[in-house]
């Protein structure tokens, strides 16, 4: 009779493992269920298979793009039986470029992907749910993105200069013409633009380029080596005819062409514009962001007679509409020169109560002069490993409410169990689609402390 298996993770001393499956292989799957990140999963021969493009219920011919153990990494190369749910993408380039991971999910399936990942990580991290879910916060599907880079490589071997967005999945560049997530400003200029670079006397010269869209467009080149004359005045000269600044990166920070050019974006609701320079973080979709400050506002209701710290603050995207709103915003930033481009939007926009400092946010608290006097309320906006040093002193700043913004739910689900030992309640909590067509999820989350 055959012996039963023990089920141990192990493999006995003499016998043989099982083979590994090698990249490259093709399988035949049925997809049973979506993982978090949007792949499809499917089971054989013990092994779990994550494949990117399928859907559950679908019957797929999948490619192996890696295996470790007893999981699989696949890519959908063939669609046998299509799930009802799956639509054709918008994007010729959707199954190579590595942009846009869901795109063959409804914008609606997207959303309740989203919606079912935070509400996972919140009950497997933090054992909670709000007491309240809002609607996903939303803005147009489609030509959103206001920032994109664009990958250069120089082909030795063929003397061409490859241009485009990287390749799911892979290190090739896919040449695209038109990317329909990017806004409108910028598709022109991703059109034009491998055919300038093509024509530089040194291309090879060439890392990266970066496209931006606000109060006026820009093209960051970054650059290796120093540009000839010649190429700086191909570039210019490109840059004029697109209507679209020049910035230039080489060894030391980035720098406009024209000293005099400034590139900001403006927050219509408040009457703000908010000056920074490539390398500065901003958020990428403009509408939502500027629907995520009104929520925040809205969540937070910070009141006249408030003071309102705000951490990790960035450029001032926050603290700038809350300054308007309360007597005092302390906002706190780990980078000096975020602080300093911060502390000049505040000064140009006539806000003189909104004070800005530099600080290591995983140091005590009650060390930094910023922090004496307490708050009324604080508003969060981490970067992905979220603040659990900060949420756990935040108790002794005395704040009764507390906005957190997350670009990661996992660190946000962990630091809301931090919150909720600190004494702090999860009221509301509701995801921010910043980034349609693909599977990454934004959060916001208001606690609130009796």
């Amino acid at each position: 009779m055959a012996k039963k298996p023990s089920g141990l993770r192990f493999q006995p001393s003499g016998g043989a493992r099982a083979p590994q499956v090698p990249v490259g292989k093709k399988q035949l799957l049925e997809i049973e269920r979506l993982a978090n990140d949007g792949r499809g999963i499917g089971f054989v021969d013990g092994r779990t298979w994550f494949v990117a493009g399928a859907l559950p219920g679908e019957q797929v011919e999948a490619r192996v793009l890696g295996a470790r153990s007893q999981v699989v990494e696949a890519r959908t190369e063939r669609i046998l039986r299509a799930s009802p749910q799956r639509r054709v993408e918008p994007c010729a380039h959707a199954r190579s470029c590595g942009g846009c991971s869901v795109q063959h999910m409804a914008h609606a399936d997207q959303l309740a992907l989203k919606q079912r990942m935070l509400s996972e990580q919140f009950s497997r991290l933090a054992g909670l749910q709000p007491q309240e879910w809002a609607p996903p916060l939303v803005g147009p599907e489609f030509a959103y993105r206001r920032r994109a880079r664009i990958a250069v490589r120089w082909d030795a071997k063929g003397k061409r200069l490859e241009v485009g967005f990287r390749a799911a999945a892979s290190q090739d560049i896919v040449a695209i013409a038109d990317c329909p997530v990017l806004v409108q400003p910028l598709q022109p200029i991703l059109r034009a633009l491998p055919a300038v670079l093509r024509e530089l006397d040194k291309p090879q010269a060439i890392g990266h380029v970066e496209l931006f869209s606000g109060t006026a467009s820009a093209v960051l080149v970054r650059h290796t080596a120093p540009l000839s004359e010649a190429d700086l005045a191909r570039l210019q000269a490109f840059c004029v005819a697109q209507a679209a600044q020049l910035w230039l990166h080489g060894a030391g920070a980035p720098e406009p062409f024209d000293p005099a050019q400034r590139l900001g974006y403006r927050l219509e609701a408040w009457d703000l514009q908010l000056d920074y320079r490539p390398g500065d973080f901003i958020q990428v979709n403009a509408p939502v962001n500027a629907a995520m400050v009104a929520q925040a506002l809205d969540w937070l209701a910070p009141q006249a007679h408030e003071r309102v710290l705000d951490l990790f603050c960035g450029l001032g995207n926050f603290a700038l509409p809350l300054a308007g709103r309360v007597r005092e915003v302390v906002a706190v930033e780990g980078v000096q020169t975020m602080v300093e481009r911060a502390a000049g939007n505040a000064a140009s926009n006539g806000l003189g109560n909104a004070h800005f400092f530099q600080a290591d946010l995983s140091n005590p608290l009650a060390d930094a002069g910023w922090a004496r006097g307490g708050f009324d309320a604080v508003l969060l906006d981490p970067p992905r490993d979220g603040a659990l040093s900060v949420v756990r002193q935040i108790a002794g700043l005395g704040a009764t409410r507390l906005l957190y913004v997350s670009c990661n739910p996992a660190t946000l689900a962990r630091d809301s169990a931090e919150l909720q030992v600190q004494g702090y309640r999860l009221k509301k909590a509701g995801i921010l689609d910043m980034f349609p067509q693909t599977a990454h999820v934004e959060a916001m989350a208001l606690f609130e402390r009796h």
